[in-house]
């Protein structure tokens, strides 16, 4: 997926500024496709001369006037092509996991604290991602359309974070019962 496309779905949801994108990147659709502030606004500028956003100016009262950006017909033509693009299975990439690999070629007791610091932080995520939940979807049962689609993305990073917290929690014991061997 191109950063473009996240970016046309998160405008298409709401239109706003390259500040108030990059902060939606920041609080939400960042937890599953992250972007920095500088590639945001280069992309927004490129979707822009693509025709597949739109940007006005809102005067600003007291402060400096606002770019305000939204898709194009172009633009949602193009999320159209790509939601109907069949797409690769996702693979995964996880530096924590060639480390574990390779914990015997080193100091073993420091892959055990990166594998407990990382558990911290995915059990923290873990937490975000339920409050969110908790905030965003108390009934989730009568939820359609985006909201429900929202949801579906939010339960998916549930699920990943628990299966890594418990994936963290299995080689913390297993390395820690190998190292008392």
């Amino acid at each position: 997926m191109a950063l473009e496309h996240a970016i046309l779905v998160s405008l298409d949801e709401r239109a706003g500024t390259g500040y108030e994108l990059a902060r939606r990147f920041d609080r939400s659709i960042g937890f599953f496709w992250a972007a920095t502030h500088q590639q945001i606004y280069r992309t927004l500028k490129r979707m822009v001369d693509l025709g597949w956003v739109t940007c006005h100016e809102e005067a600003g009262t007291g402060r400096p006037d606002r770019k305000v950006y939204e898709p194009a017909d172009a633009g949602r033509a193009e999320l159209t092509r790509w939601l109907a693009e069949p797409g690769e299975p996702e693979t995964i990439r996880h530096e924590l996991a060639v480390k574990v690999r390779g914990a015997s070629l080193g100091d073993v007791a420091a892959v055990v604290a990166e594998v407990a610091r990382h558990r911290g932080l995915h059990a923290e995520r873990l937490d975000a991602y339920r409050a969110l939940g908790a905030r965003d979807f108390p009934d989730p049962s009568g939820l359609t359309g985006r909201r429900l689609h929202q949801h579906l993305v939010l339960r998916g990073g549930v699920r990943a974070e628990q299966a890594l917290v418990e994936w963290c929690d299995e080689v913390l014991a297993a390395l820690r019962e190998d190292t008392r061997r």
